[in-house]
C-alpha cells in the first residue's frame, strides 16, 4: 500500500513539475505574440531569433515537446487511475460538493487544449520545419509577421482559437495553482501564490484572446 501511494505521489509531481514547465513557456510565447500588437519589426525581430538560435531549436525545443507529450500523457494515466479508484461507486456521494467544476473535469479541458495544440502544430510548427528543413528557403527576417496575422484571416480559425483559450483559462484555473500544492509549496505566502495562478489562468489566455481579435479585426 506504501508503495502504490509513493508511486502515486510521485506522479502527480511529475505531472505538476511539467505543468510548471509549460507555464513558463506559455508566458514566453504570449510575450512573443503581444509584440505582434505593437511592432511588426519587434515581433519579426524577436520570433527571427527564436527560429534560428541553435540553442533553442536543437536543445529547448526538443525539450518542450517531450514536456508537451509527457504532461499530457501523464494526465491521462492519472485520470484513468483515478477513475479506477472511484469503481465503486457511493451512493451518497456528491462530486459538485468535494471539487470544483474545473477539477473533475480536467481530462475534458485538457483534451481541448490538445486539440488546439494540434491546430497550432499544423498552421504554424510544421510549415516552419518545412519551410527549413523540407524547401530549404533561404531565410526571411521580416516573414513572420505577416505568417502569423494571415492564419487569422479566416473567422473560423479565429473562433477555435478563442475557444481554445477559454479552455486554456478553465484548464489553468486549477492545474496551475494545484500544482504548487503538488510539489509541497505550503508556507506562509500559499494564500497569495494560490491568487497569482488564478490571475494568471485568466489574464494570459485573455491576452492570447485578444491578439488573435486584434488581428482578424485590423488585417
Amino acid at each position: 500500500m506504501g508503495g502504490i501511494i509513493q508511486s502515486s505521489i510521485v506522479r502527480k509531481v511529475a505531472m505538476a513539475l511539467s505543468g510548471l514547465f509549460l507555464v513558463f513557456f506559455l508566458l514566453q510565447h504570449f510575450s512573443i505574440n503581444l509584440t505582434s500588437v505593437f511592432s511588426e519589426d519587434a515581433f519579426n525581430a524577436a520570433s527571427h531569433f527564436m527560429g534560428t538560435n541553435p540553442l533553442v531549436q536543437f536543445a529547448l525545443q526538443p525539450v518542450l515537446i517531450f514536456g508537451v507529450v509527457f504532461h499530457f500523457v501523464m494526465g491521462f494515466v492519472l485520470e484513468a487511475r483515478n477513475r479506477g479508484a472511484r469503481s465503486v461507486k457511493y451512493a451518497k456521494y456528491n462530486g459538485g460538493a468535494n471539487a470544483s467544476w474545473m477539477s473533475r473535469n480536467m481530462i475534458f479541458s485538457g483534451l481541448a487544449v490538445l486539440a488546439f495544440l494540434g491546430l497550432h502544430f499544423y498552421d504554424f510548427w510544421i510549415p516552419e520545419m518545412v519551410h527549413k528543413y523540407v524547401d530549404f528557403a533561404p531565410e526571411d527576417a521580416t516573414r513572420y509577421y505577416a505568417e502569423t496575422v494571415e492564419k487569422f484571416h479566416s473567422p473560423v480559425r479565429t473562433v477555435f482559437y478563442v475557444i481554445a483559450f477559454v479552455f486554456l483559462a478553465l484548464h489553468l484555473l486549477h492545474g496551475f495553482a494545484s500544482s504548487f500544492q503538488s510539489v509541497g509549496v505550503n508556507n506562509k505566502y500559499s494564500a497569495n501564490i494560490q491568487k497569482f495562478a488564478k490571475a494568471f489562468a485568466i489574464v494570459i489566455p485573455a491576452g492570447f484572446i485578444f491578439i488573435a481579435l486584434f488581428h482578424h479585426l485590423n488585417h
